[in-house]
């Protein structure tokens, strides 16, 4: 029996790892070898999510809360912005900067935390943001392909992903409900957010849009991949942290960022500077003294003023 649970942990673990290196190096392929319009594949993988998670209904894989949808207009919004601008992101950066910049995210959330809803932080947890921020900043400095767009989109990125994740913390509380049962409301409306805005902004980003036509057969069944690979990805992302620890979920996605920086050097030969691998090397150190933080057992009598930022399971239709 444990021989055989085992099995299917390793089973989804590998199946998470695939489609998470997948998606980003596929988009990434879109992007710069098919000059694919980045919002219009946006559109699509919040409506494969949607359609994704309508059939994750059905197998009652989750229970559908009732939620006012003015109570998700926000998360919709902001949704719309971090996958936007992450994309954004992935398609002006090279992919060891497109990642490196997301990890940001974590002092962002902190500042956020702390100066809006009055939540402390430990030394320690404040001492990891340190390295952090002192890799990545070494990372990008020394990155031959860096550009100011490719930043502004990265750093944009970054603040609407921490305004969303703590959106969806408070709303997950407020609520009551899990992510799914939220995303379940979230991703049809900014479907239509989206709808309505690509015409009108798209041919800013990408010459023509997709209105400009030069769309392949082959670029739009890549694209449509991608979208069935992200909603794999928030599949198996539920299944795991139900199934699993903490432990193993951090030490994994871990794992995911060195390969899919080793692949975006291998895949597009992106020239990468000896220094970026001592900024890699040292946003790691910090990223595994925030985890070890995060997971050290913690005594049972807790600060009622002092709180350690929890993790949201974090809808990811782009790694």
């Amino acid at each position: 029996m444990i021989g055989s649970i085992d099995k299917k942990v390793c089973a989804v673990l590998l199946l998470n790892f695939v489609c998470s290196v997948c998606i980003v190096f596929f988009n990434k392929w879109l992007y710069a070898k098919m000059d694919f319009p980045n919002l219009t594949l946006t559109l699509l993988h919040f409506v494969c999510t949607s359609l994704g998670l309508f059939v994750c209904k059905q197998l009652k894989l989750f229970e559908v809360k009732k939620i006012p949808l003015m109570q998700i207009l926000p998360l919709a919004v902001t949704f719309c912005g971090f996958v936007v601008f992450t994309n954004l992101s992935l398609q002006n950066n090279t992919v060891g900067t497109y990642q490196m910049g997301k990890l940001l995210t974590t002092p962002v959330l902190i500042i956020i935390q702390s100066n809006f809803y009055n939540v402390s932080f430990s030394g320690r947890i404040k001492f990891s943001l340190i390295p952090i921020s002192i890799g990545i900043f070494i990372n990008s400095y020394y990155d031959i392909k860096f550009n100011v767009v490719g930043t502004v989109f990265a750093l944009t990125g970054v603040i609407v992903t921490s305004i969303y994740q703590v959106l969806v913390k408070n709303k997950q509380k407020d609520l009551e409900a899990n992510s799914m049962q939220l995303l379940y409301y979230q991703a049809p409306m900014s479907s239509l957010m989206l709808l309505c805005i690509v015409p009108m902004l798209e041919p800013i980003f990408t010459e023509g849009g997709v209105f400009g036509g030069g769309l392949t057969a082959g670029a739009l069944t890549l694209a449509l991949t991608t979208g069935l690979i992200a909603v794999l990805i928030n599949i198996t992302i539920f299944w795991i942290i139900a199934n699993t620890s903490p432990v193993t979920y951090n030490i994994f996605g871990n794992f995911k960022f060195c390969s899919t920086i080793i692949g975006g050097v291998v895949i597009f030969h992106d020239p990468i500077h000896a220094y970026q691998f001592l900024g890699i090397l040292i946003t790691l150190s910090g990223v595994a003294l925030y985890t070890h933080e995060k997971l050290r057992p913690k005594p049972a009598e807790v600060k009622p003023n002092v709180e350690e930022p929890e993790e949201t399971i974090k809808n990811k239709n782009v790694v």
